[in-house]
């Protein structure tokens, strides 16, 4: 699985370092303010990656609250918040919650 996460965010930054520290090796992490090849790789623009987490699982691009849950369910240690947030109700609240946080940190 990748995870392609915006290091010029301080909030994402300090959220990935958080996650790095686990040491899964089935999980790679992507910056994806390296270069342009990550644009080529996923199929997204740019402005699209940079505001929101994404990951790839199986081939398929999952991108915002949605990719939290797949992070989640490949991490042993928060497994526990995916099963909560998977919840249909729960997790139209966390998906809305999540896009107004986005919305607001990609603007600074």
């Amino acid at each position: 699985m990748k995870v392609y996460y915006n290091n010029s965010c301080k909030i994402c930054k300090t959220e990935i370092d958080f996650y790095k520290k686990q040491k899964i090796d089935e999980i790679q992490w992507v910056d994806i303010t390296d270069g342009s090849s990550v644009t080529r790789d996923t199929g997204k623009k740019s402005h699209t990656l940079l505001r929101r987490l994404h990951v790839e699982e199986n081939g398929k691009i999952i991108g915002g609250a949605e990719a939290f849950l797949v992070l989640w369910k490949n991490m042993p240690k928060y497994r526990f918040l995916y099963r909560i947030l998977k919840l249909p109700i729960i997790f139209s609240l966390f998906n809305v919650s999540y896009e107004i946080i986005a919305y607001f940190l990609y603007l600074k």
